[in-house]
């Protein structure tokens, strides 16, 4: 028997996840890091990226550190040209499918929230479950 949505329409409950990747050593990715990186490449300055996440300087710098130090690869690296910092290849690639890998798992928890619960949902980017399955709408009625 199918069941009608739920009237919950004015307060729309988002989805979120806190994905990370860690070892006994610590954490060494996550959503955070991801957006660090991000904002490094957007600015070229750890700085900035720190500043625009509202951490410190000693607080990115450490996280990025660590990542490295468990990694066993540079993230960062100095920009010759005009100072500051830029990705390397290994921390685009890192980024990248760390995204990839969120995005992933939020479209699954998006899916799945849809078919359990009475209401809609959303994802942390506001994506409802019909737009990240491009919009075919399969995800069928609420039992």
């Amino acid at each position: 028997m199918a069941m009608k949505k739920s009237p919950l329409t004015e307060h729309i409950p988002t989805v979120r996840l806190h994905l990370w990747l860690d070892t006994d050593d610590g954490l060494f990715f996550g959503t955070g890091r991801a957006l660090l990186l991000e904002r490094i490449e957007k600015h070229g300055s750890l700085k900035k990226a720190a500043e625009e996440l509202g951490m410190s300087y000693r607080a990115a710098w450490g996280k990025i550190k660590q990542s490295e130090k468990i990694l066993g690869f540079e993230l960062i690296t100095r920009n010759s040209r005009r100072g500051g910092y830029e990705l390397t290849d290994f921390g685009r690639l890192v980024r990248d499918r760390f995204s990839r890998w969120f995005d992933e798992v939020e479209k699954a928890a998006l899916a799945k929230a849809a078919e359990i619960f009475p209401w809609d949902v959303k994802g942390y980017r506001g994506n409802t479950p019909e737009e990240e399955d491009g919009g075919t709408g399969q995800e069928g009625e609420r039992e």
